[in-house]
């Protein structure tokens, strides 16, 4: 019987990771995907923390995800597992700890968008605690996509 594969690490994303974060964020989200420069801008940032999956024994990014800390509110601004390892739950994984960072920087909220066509995603969030509290319609574009506004209390939270 064969040993199971060890788990991504997570660590802080940075400069030199842009590029194979950029490379996921193209394959998964296609034209609505973040640019590099994107990246880099919310790299600069002293109030955003990012972090990236990567495979243990190298340094492959298999997924990555971010956000932004203002006072009591906290922002998922993207989070995203590479489709060879999807489903095995790195992006709860991810979430997790960035939930774990916008509870320690003081946030008592976290907030994300999520593509109203996205079902996986929705399920995620709403097992992590999230529920739906408005609808910004044909956010994401170019595709005319509505975004679902969630939220999750990480006042007293046990999560992460």
């Amino acid at each position: 019987m064969s040993e199971p594969a060890a788990a991504p690490a997570l660590r802080r994303m940075r400069w030199w990771d842009v590029a194979a974060v950029h490379a996921l964020e193209a394959d998964l989200f296609g034209r609505s995907a973040w640019s590099v420069e994107s990246f880099w801008g919310e790299l600069a940032q002293p109030n955003r923390t990012f972090l990236v999956a990567v495979q243990p024994g190298g340094e492959d990014v298999v997924g990555y995800g971010g956000i932004l800390v203002a006072g009591a509110d906290a922002d998922v601004q993207t989070i995203g597992v590479a489709r060879t390892a999807q489903g095995r739950g790195l992006g709860r994984r991810l979430l997790r700890a960035l939930r774990t960072a916008a509870r320690e920087a003081g946030a008592a909220r976290l907030l994300l968008e999520v593509r109203a066509d996205n079902a996986p995603a929705q399920a995620l969030y709403r097992g992590e605690g999230f529920e739906q509290i408005a609808r910004r319609a044909r956010y994401y574009q170019p595709e005319d996509v509505d975004a679902l506004i969630m939220r999750a209390d990480l006042r007293a939270d046990q999560r992460g």
